[in-house]
């Protein structure tokens, strides 16, 4: 018993690490493996070469849980800075907060311009995180299906 306490102190210090960086679908990954490779090193059999065996499938699978819910709340903020692109006339902001994180947004589009054979935007979006305030100029240019990319 002593082990498996041991072992879920190392997952959960691994994933307050991880949570300081990467974007959401990184972090969800590694939550995702740690948490599934604790799992499965406890599942079948008793003996160590079975418990390695199952933390390697339960660390894949957890993955790509992980992988698939943490990109999912990517998609929610790049949604709106999406919708600001298509629909703002230049120099009018939308304002969001995340659901998730709770971290508020603006999104300001400036005048869409030809580049290299697509229609860009340059937008500036402004974040406050933790109740600091950080600025991210970049460019966004229409897919061929119609979307918004962000290009930089």
């Amino acid at each position: 018993m002593r082990r498996g306490k041991s072992v879920l102190f190392l997952v959960l210090a691994c994933t307050l690490l991880v949570s300081a960086c990467g974007d959401k679908a990184q972090q969800g990954t590694v939550a995702g493996g740690l948490t599934g490779a604790l799992i499965g090193s406890h599942l079948g059999p008793d003996d160590d070469e079975h418990r390695r065996e199952n933390a390697l499938i339960g660390a894949g699978i957890g993955a790509l849980f992980g992988y698939a819910i943490g990109n999912e709340l990517d998609k929610y903020d790049r949604t709106q800075i999406g919708n600001a692109l298509e629909y703002n006339p230049s120099y009018q902001s939308s304002n969001w907060v995340n659901p998730d994180t709770r971290n508020r947004f603006q999104a300001t589009p400036r005048p869409a311009y030809r580049s290299g054979g697509q229609i860009c935007r340059d937008v500036v979006i402004d974040a406050w995180v933790d109740g600091r305030r950080e600025e991210v100029q970049a460019r966004a240019c229409r897919t061929s299906d119609g979307r918004w990319e962000l290009v930089q």
